[in-house]
């Protein structure tokens, strides 16, 4: 009996249904977590090979390093003297709303000095990103929309404070496809868990599955334990290939039968990047492969590590990689913020400041855009006692989407240089103003996007990442 007539005698025989069949197939790193991860737009088209964008561009990867919770941009990144003057007194400016009630003037703890030929000034907390100085771009003239998490962190991420939105990174592979099909073209990594709004933050919305991102739990360092299910102890790659053909041939049967069924496409595109992945993630995420004098640049922890797999990624054609610090929102300072702000910074500082390093030396930072930032900064008035929040203590800052800082570096940004103010106080923003939106439409045109025409029709509609929003901001383009 030769293979086909044995595979024809096999499908007319099953004692079990097709999706039986799918449930009872061993194949590694199973589909239940990546279920939605390549749902195919139609049959025998693949959406994530490689696209060209509306024009040429010099950026084709993103690292977002997401600060979650809401760094202070007065004791980072944004210095304000005139906070020493009014330490302990009322401000004399206009009484802006806050989530929760705040006092007198907290100057910051933290000292500022000037770095790189540039002569930038960063906080005492990152110096080893102040080293690196001369690649940023600093936009110091963010603002957002509410001083709340949840609708700010799917704003920045989502395009959208509460509807269900396509996020970023599900927006840029579906413009650019992604380089490497063994991995996935989106990855979010984030410790210890969710954070807030969880899977929200990297979903792929109205869009195809495919476009989704995937979660990754960097505070394992196993391989087995990062991406569970990635080996498949009992059947050889052979095997489980011989495997996937039988599960083609049953969906082509299905298909000639029935209508198409895009869940069960999800499954079976699920397992075949399962299958092409056991070789290649267990590389790059495995940072142990990295010479000695890498791993010592990029120093210790999850951050760290983490932040080092990003790179990896990067190199490997990954098209957005997602680092957050943290479940939860660990930039949440509402109290001991000196405390928190300095134990922070010293997780990711090094490994940032190594990340900029190495991509320059490599020359990957051309073409990788990093990005660095929260969901909003904080007030440069102290935040004042109140039961819940911050255990009666007066010295901490609530949180404010008036004015902030996100920093820019690589990918066709210019270098060395500071967009826009806050006020003298850091309480928001007065100089060249950048929301949202004109962040997204700005990040958008680095790709090589011109973000009023990257759109999706859903509903009857054309919808787009900034909605009706946003404006490049071209005084940042190199």
């Amino acid at each position: 009996m030769n293979d086909r007539t044995l595979t024809d005698s096999l499908l007319s025989s099953l004692p079990m249904s097709r999706r039986d069949l799918l449930h009872r197939c061993g194949i590694g790193l199973g589909a239940a977590a990546l279920a939605t991860m390549l749902q195919e737009e139609s049959h025998g088209a693949n959406p994530l090979l490689p696209k060209a964008p509306h024009f040429p561009a010099a950026a084709k990867h993103v690292i977002h390093l997401f600060m979650n919770g809401g760094p202070s941009h007065v004791d980072t990144f944004d210095p304000k003297p005139a906070l020493d003057k009014y330490a302990g007194k009322d401000l004399p400016t206009q009484n802006l709303k806050t989530e929760r009630p705040t006092g007198a003037a907290l100057p910051s703890p933290f000292k500022f000095s000037k770095h790189g030929e540039s002569g930038i000034e960063v906080s005492e907390l990152f110096p080893h990103v102040a080293q690196q100085v001369d690649e940023l771009a600093v936009i110091r003239s963010m603002h957002a929309d509410v001083p709340n998490h949840e609708p700010s962190l799917l704003l920045l991420n989502c395009g959208d404070a509460r509807l269900v939105r396509p996020s970023m990174g599900s927006w840029i592979t579906y413009g650019l496809g992604t380089e490497n099909q063994n991995l996935p073209a989106f990855i979010a990594m984030c410790p210890g868990g969710y954070p807030i709004q969880e899977s929200q933050n990297w979903q792929a919305g109205f869009l195809p599955g495919v476009y989704q991102g995937t979660y990754i739990d960097t505070q394992h360092r196993d391989i087995e334990k990062l991406i569970e299910n990635i080996r498949n102890d009992r059947l050889s790659l052979a095997q489980q290939r011989r495997q996937l053909d039988l599960v083609q041939q049953l969906n082509q049967r299905h298909q000639q039968t029935r209508q198409d069924d895009k869940e069960l496409d999800a499954r079976i595109e699920s397992f075949e990047l399962a299958y092409r992945m056991q070789m290649e993630a267990a590389d790059a995420f495995d940072v142990s492969r990295e010479p000695k004098h890498i791993l010592e640049m990029y120093g210790e922890g999850v951050q760290a590590r983490q932040i080092l797999i990003a790179r990896r990624l990067v190199e490997r054609g990954v098209r957005y990689v997602q680092v957050w610090h943290g479940a939860g929102q660990p930039w949440d300072s509402h109290d001991d913020l000196e405390v928190n702000h300095r134990r922070l910074a010293k997780q990711c500082d090094q490994a940032i400041g190594a990340l900029l390093k190495d991509l320059r030396q490599s020359g990957l930072l051309d073409e990788t855009l990093v990005i660095w930032g929260g969901e909003f900064g904080r007030t440069p008035t102290v935040e004042m006692p109140k039961k819940g929040s911050n255990q009666g203590k007066i010295n901490g800052r609530d949180h404010n989407h008036y004015g902030y800082t996100t920093w820019l570096a690589g990918g066709g940004v210019k270098r060395g240089m500071v967009y826009g103010a806050t006020d003298e106080f850091g309480y928001q923003a007065v100089e060249n103003k950048m929301h949202v939106h004109d962040l997204q439409a700005t990040l958008l045109h680095l790709l090589g996007f011109d973000h009023t025409r990257l759109t999706y029709r859903y509903a009857g509609r054309d919808f787009r990442l900034t909605d009706i929003h946003g404006n490049v901001v071209h005084d940042l383009i190199a």
